[in-house]
């Protein structure tokens, strides 16, 4: 099989394309033959070697995929051959014709979902769901404020945000994005490029409340503004860090705010409470059925321009998901 190997830490134009052997599926796996994969920002720090949880060199990148099922492991019994399916592959492993798969993190892919936008809806709106409900607890009526919100996962928390009943303010730094982030349902829009302190921006839009919950895959000195329009008890979702900087926070803030900031690790809760984990992507599939949740469609890249498709991503030129064609 055709698969993009990454052999040493770096940037992506270091990947290879390589021959592989096809993986045979252990007990309790699924062997997926790839029609799509999807593009995440873990998988460029993996590349560079700076994620929390880096596989061991060689590696073929890409975290989720989907296709059809094509062999299964023992013990297990919940899917068939011919069955389609997306999935996450524990980590790695995506970016190949054919990827095994835990069983625990095998879904049937709705017909409602072309292949494209199944491969990337695992993880992100997986991710989405987990920060928003398990770990901010968002209410209706709250003020979300989603920062990064033209990205892939942006637009996802803005959807899931309307659709938990939130007032969701969204902040990008591009026309195309902010209008996206309108497309999927937000209320308030503005650029943070051009609005970089923005506290007032957020305070003037909430009547002078604040955000209740912030959503922040960004970091640097968005996650410092976001701490300044805070609203009392509010919730800072510690998402990513695509600004490129982590930032450090001042804990006298916190104090007079009486604000929580909350991290959120997906990878890590759906290894320690897969059956919650599970539950929530079944609620989200639920709502894929009753027509309430509609994916953006992706930008297709080939295999081979999976360099490129992380490029733009780095350089946050990419509106929306980056889905990979496989075959």
């Amino acid at each position: 099989m055709k698969a993009l190997v990454c052999k040493a830490f770096g940037t992506p134009d270091s990947l290879a394309m390589t021959e592989l052997p096809v993986p045979e599926p252990a007990a309790g796996e699924v062997l997926i033959e790839g029609h799509f994969a999807s593009l995440n920002f873990p998988d460029i720090l993996m590349v560079a070697g700076t994620y929390q949880g880096c596989p061991p060199l060689p590696f073929v990148p890409g975290m989720e995929t989907a296709g059809y099922v094509r062999a299964v492991g023992s013990g297990v019994s919940e899917f068939a051959l011919g069955d389609r399916v997306m999935a996450r592959t524990g980590g790695f492993g995506s970016f190949a014709e054919y990827a095994c798969a835990p069983v625990s993190d095998v879904y049937h892919a709705p017909q409602a979902l072309p292949l494209e936008m199944a491969a990337g809806f695992s993880v992100s709106y997986g991710s989405v769901y987990h920060a928003l409900v398990d770990r901010a607890r968002l209410q209706p009526g709250e003020n979300l404020l989603v920062l990064g919100a033209g990205g892939g996962t942006g637009v996802n928390a803005v959807e899931v945000g309307k659709l938990l009943g939130a007032r969701v303010i969204a902040a990008a730094g591009s026309a195309d994005k902010l209008a996206a982030a309108r497309e999927f349902g937000a209320d308030e829009v503005f650029n943070y490029r051009e609005e970089p302190h923005f506290r007032d921006t957020v305070k003037n839009l909430t009547g002078g409340h604040g955000a209740d919950v912030v959503f922040d895959p960004v970091g640097g000195d968005a996650f410092d503004e976001s701490l300044r329009c805070i609203a009392w008890a509010g919730r800072i979702l510690v998402f990513g860090f695509a600004s490129g900087r982590i930032p450090q926070v001042p804990a006298n803030h916190v104090l007079v705010k009486g604000c929580d900031i909350v991290g959120v690790f997906t990878g890590a809760f759906t290894r320690k409470t897969p059956g919650k984990s599970r539950r929530n992507m079944e609620q989200l599939l639920a709502w894929v059925e009753a027509g309430r949740l509609k994916p953006p469609v992706p930008v297709i890249y080939g295999l081979d321009q999976v360099p490129l498709a992380m490029r733009h991503l780095q350089e946050r030129t990419l509106v929306g998901k980056a889905a990979i064609r496989l075959r």
